[in-house]
This record gives structure tokens, sequence and C-alpha cells, in this order.
């Protein structure tokens, strides 16, 4: 009798091992799903500031972008306008594919955007005239 009541614990112990490993297995196949980004292409007609520009797609459709990771200064701000004129001057008129997952709240799409393999955020960063920024890698409205 010990050994069938043994038994039975490990087969009803072995059930709930497998409902778990299933719950974490669906959980990380949505959160797969949820990280994935879409991706832009267009031509950059407009650069508002060191961390802001506008793409135009095929369908002449235009996109407000947000270079996440990255905060520039203000156009108005100390180096504001010398953080556009080096944005401008590396992307403006540029074909570019833009890496994004995110909407912020002023209905910018957040994302990374790549021109010719290059990172322009990056970029910007390395020039001195953005700061790496955490808090915009996590907005919290989503693309939907």
């Amino acid at each position: 009798m010990a050994n069938g009541q043994f038994m039975y614990q490990l087969k009803k112990s072995s059930r709930e091992l497998m409902k778990i490993f299933t719950l974490l297995r669906c959980s990380v196949l949505l959160l797969a799903l949820q990280a994935q980004a879409d991706t832009l292409v267009g031509k950059v007609i407009h650069v508002a500031d060191g961390d802001t520009l506008t793409v135009l797609d095929d369908a002449q459709t235009q996109h407000k972008i947000r270079l996440a990771g990255i905060d520039a200064p203000e156009s108005k701000q100390a180096f504001g306008q010398v953080s556009k004129q080096s944005l401008a001057d590396h992307v403006a008129g540029e074909v570019v594919a833009v890496e994004w997952d995110k909407i912020d709240r002023y209905g910018r799409k957040v994302g990374k955007v790549l021109l010719a393999g290059q990172d322009p955020n990056l970029r910007q960063i390395q020039c001195g005239l953005a700061l790496y920024y955490k808090a915009c890698m996590a907005f919290t409205n989503s693309s939907a």
C-alpha cells in the first residue's frame, strides 16, 4: 500500500510539473511575441531636434520617430541646435529603417533608426550631443 501511494503521489507531482512547464512555455512565447518590433522603412523628411525626426514611407504616410534610448537637448536649450544639426547632417534626405515597438505619449513611434547598418542613435551619444536615457526604453504606452 505504501508503494501504491508513493506511485500515485509521483504521478500527481509529474502532472503538476507538466502543467507548470506548459504554463511557463506559454508565458515565454507570449513575451516573445510582445517583444517583436515592427520595421518601418522611409525617407527622413524632417529633423525636429537631436532625438526626433519624421519619416515618409512608400505610401506617403508621415511617421514621427523618437530615437530610442537617447535624450538630446531641446532646440532652445544649450547645444540643442548643434544636436539637431548633427542628426540632420547624418540622416536628412536618407532612406532609413526604423525598428520600433512603442508609441510615446505624444504619438511618436519610439525606435532604433538604422542608416546603411549604422546607428544614428548611438552616433548622437558618441558625438556628445545626446545622453543614454534608459527611461526612453520603457514608455508605458505600447504600440497596440
